[in-house]
């Protein structure tokens, strides 16, 4: 039952922005002529198909502007997982070693982690996974000094979808530059270096000559574009096996004919998103500070997951000992108030969270974790509302 309205004014509270987003009507507006009048194919020689293949030209322009990229460098793909697994796999069956060496951090998100570990499994690769410290941000120089002959991938994504840590992405960037210039000189293989910023692409900065990336994963259903589309940054020069083999679309790595509609619509929300990152980000963190002080204040002995700072603007993630979880964020659901106790994707596995594991939580102490994330039409009074109906629930779930 929701929540009657002298909670809110509000049939409910969305606070899980970190597994998806709303789809802004700005950009179901620009994607809606091609689910309908413009369905050409964009390999079609006819009109419909020169207005399909305009659009996602343009699109994929749009994208390389957002990321200081040139449009070569943009393949658009199924989703963010999609891109991931074309970043790794692509990558290592492309290598020019035997069994290569990949280097990754703890936290990273299935899409990194599972086909990692199949390959390690397989014994396609050998895998160095670098530890996170209790803040959950990995160590720049853990990662380089794991560099070796061999190596030839480095995966680090760029903030975590769980307790909103951002990774000093940059750092290692630079570094990587520099070490793949020597390596260059001794005529050895570079490193590449890839980072998922599916949740730092609607906060944080994008340019990927500054962060130092060769392959960059993006996900329009984070960023209040449509579900089931994504994009992969892949620097010029940078060697990748496709995954699917078909028909050569996105230049032979992504066959299969293009979903227009939804590729128009990534890149008008990632305009979007960047229009207007700045100040939004601004506008969030204030809400999630305020939000975190007040839930210490009514519950001292709640522990905040992730770096204090230097986290995500719409991130809140907390344990609260002695509860359990899931049973809270189902009886929050109950209250009219949706929120997550981690990735949507591990929950729905039902499996423990191998992030918060990675920062030093106890079984106890994960089984108790809730991630409340904000967003566009999170204000003031929706976290007032939570701040009312959270220790009554707590009292219940407690019972």
């Amino acid at each position: 039952m929701l929540f009657s309205r002298r909670h809110s004014k509000k049939p409910f509270i969305y606070l899980d922005y970190a597994a998806a987003t709303p789809l802004d009507p700005d950009v179901a507006a620009v994607m809606a002529p091609y689910q309908d009048e413009r369905y050409g194919n964009p390999s079609s020689l006819h009109q419909l198909g020169k207005q399909s293949r305009v659009a996602v030209d343009a699109a994929r322009r749009s994208v390389a502007d957002s990321l200081g990229g040139h449009t070569d460098e943009i393949i658009f793909t199924p989703s963010g997982t999609a891109s991931d697994n074309l970043a790794i796999l692509g990558v290592v069956r492309a290598a020019p070693v035997d069994k290569p060496h990949v280097i990754t951090s703890a936290i990273e998100h299935d899409a990194v982690r599972q086909p990692l570990l199949a390959l390690e499994a397989e014994g396609a690769i050998t895998l160095t996974v670098i530890p996170v410290g209790s803040s959950g941000i990995v160590d720049a120089g853990a990662v380089l000094s794991a560099v070796k002959g061999d190596t030839v991938l480095v995966s680090v994504m760029y903030a975590n979808n769980e307790v909103g840590s951002i990774q000093p992405v940059e750092t290692i960037g630079r570094a990587l530059k520099r070490l793949n210039k020597t390596r260059a000189v001794e005529q050895k293989h570079p490193v590449y270096f890839h980072s998922d910023a599916c949740q730092a692409a609607a906060f944080l900065p994008l340019a990927v000559e500054k962060l130092g990336v060769d392959l960059l994963t993006l996900n329009a259903g984070k960023i209040y574009g449509p579900k089931g589309i994504g994009a992969l940054f892949i620097r010029r020069g940078v060697i990748l096996r496709p995954l699917v083999y078909g028909g050569g679309q996105e230049l032979g790595l992504v066959s299969g004919t293009e979903n227009v509609s939804s590729i128009v619509g990534l890149a008008s929300a990632l305009h979007l998103a960047r229009r207007n990152n700045e100040t939004e980000a601004i506008r969030l963190t204030k809400l999630r500070d305020y939000f975190i002080k007040a839930i210490k204040a009514i519950i001292p002995e709640a522990r905040l997951n992730g770096h204090p700072v230097e986290r995500l603007p719409n991130n809140v993630s907390v344990t609260l000992p002695g509860i359990d979880g899931e049973a809270l964020v189902v009886y929050l659901s109950e209250q009219g108030i949706y929120a997550g106790t981690g990735a949507a994707c591990a929950g729905a596995k039902g499996e423990p969270s191998h992030v918060l594991a990675a920062i030093g939580l106890d079984s106890a102490a994960v089984a108790g974790a809730v991630r409340f994330t904000l967003g566009r039409a999170t204000e003031r009074e929706d976290i007032d509302t939570v701040l009312r109906v959270l220790p009554e629930v707590l009292r219940f779930v407690r019972r």
